[in-house]
């Protein structure tokens, strides 16, 4: 019998041996993609990905490397005819950032601007390029990011804090004039979490664990769709009641659990987060285990159309995709929104009823003040004077 996990298949040809080392991935890496994958990585990409989930890298993270390496594989061979070398010339990484960040208005006066139109072709048919302009700035960065970090798991020097290509960076964005997209385009607030809530009003099952996700996602800190897929009944322990109102000791109190959210996307290794989510959203989510009979495992479970429950867990693009769906049934916009949407709109509502930033960041678990900072100034801008200067009357 063959040994998936070792390194040799000499039966099978190099393609195949690669898809059968990506098996070892499969909680990580979306089995779909496996069979493209293999042909895109080479057997030094795949042994390196295995070496990084036996390290320990999370699994967002190793699936977003592994996705942008493959990228990095299939341009390289447009682009030289060759697989990336190790470790990578100077040349190459600003190559790199000339074919992805460029000038629309000079690509309208000089065809040869850019990226070629072979290289751009032959991704197309790869199924790895979908976008006729330059790619977003934060895409560019990321992948020279990942490209870096796999030079320094495998022990190589890079290119990749040279003064020339910080310098090529910092003018391409400059000059390819893509605005910075968030990742959802309105932020799922107070307001638009109540209105999707109320589709979620009936006695279905559905409805029950729909009502149960929305409300614990926004209310432990705004978590993301693969935080949320995976979460474990193990993960939830019972909490003291807290009071209403911490100043009256007779104050009626409010149910309380904590969330262990194991290592996040921006965790590192030794370290676990854990929330509190306290009231409504605690007694959504143990009618839904009471309803479910969940016990154990996954706590939010695909149900079919007959409204059974089903054993396996949902994806993090279904839970993406029942915002969407509550959205359409409020009669919102599903396009505007996405699950990334009850992250910022967490922030967001956050900043609007005046919770100190760093107490909300230890419930979002933001690492960056940067970031979650920006959705407080977006907050603050916008009950300040000075965006509505039209609208205060004189």
């Amino acid at each position: 019998m063959v040994d998936l996990l070792t390194d040799h298949h000499p039966h099978f040809d190099s393609a195949t041996r690669r898809a059968l080392q990506l098996d070892a991935l499969s909680a990580i890496l979306p089995m779909e993609r496996r069979d493209r994958l293999a042909e895109l990585l080479t057997d030094d990409d795949v042994a390196t990905l295995k070496h990084l989930a036996r390290e320990g890298m999370g699994e967002n993270t190793l699936r977003a490397l592994a996705s942008d390496l493959a990228y990095l594989e299939g341009w390289a061979k447009a682009a030289t005819g060759s697989p990336l070398p190790w470790p990578a010339p100077e040349s190459l990484t600003l190559k790199y950032v000339a074919h992805h960040l460029w000038d629309p208005a000079e690509r309208e006066t000089d065809p040869h601007h850019g990226m070629p139109s072979e290289v751009a072709a032959e991704l197309r048919v790869a199924l790895l390029l979908r976008t006729d302009g330059p790619h977003a700035p934060s895409t560019v960065k990321r992948r020279l990011a990942n490209w870096g970090t796999l030079h320094r798991w495998k022990g190589q020097e890079g290119p990749f804090h040279s003064p020339s290509l910080r310098t090529a960076v910092r003018l391409a964005v400059r000059a390819s004039t893509r605005p910075r997209q968030r990742k959802s385009r309105r932020a799922v607030t107070r307001d638009v979490l109540d209105r999707l809530l109320a589709t979620c009003r009936s006695d279905r099952l559905v409805d029950t664990r729909d009502l149960a996700i929305l409300l614990l996602a926004f209310a432990s800190g705004g978590r993301r769709r693969s935080e949320v897929a995976r979460l474990r009944v193990e993960q939830i322990s019972e909490e003291p009641p807290v009071p209403l109102d911490p100043r009256d000791p007779h104050s009626p109190t409010l149910p309380c659990v904590a969330i262990q959210l194991g290592r996040t996307k921006t965790g590192i290794a030794d370290e676990a987060g854990r929330v509190l989510l306290v009231g409504p959203p605690v007694e959504a989510l143990r009618e839904w285990l009471e309803r479910g009979d969940i016990s154990k495992g996954p706590i939010f479970r695909a149900i079919d159309r007959w409204e059974a429950l089903e054993e396996r867990a949902l994806t993090p693009q279904s839970i993406n995709l029942i915002l969407k769906r509550r959205c359409a049934m409020a009669g919102l916009e599903p396009s505007e929104f996405s699950a990334h949407g009850l992250r910022s709109g967490y922030l967001t509502e956050a900043a609007r009823q005046g919770v100190a930033l760093p107490e909300a960041m230890q419930q979002s678990q933001h690492r960056s003040v940067q970031q979650a900072a920006s959705y407080y100034n977006d907050a603050e801008r916008a009950q300040g004077r000075a965006s509505r200067l039209y609208s205060v009357e004189k």
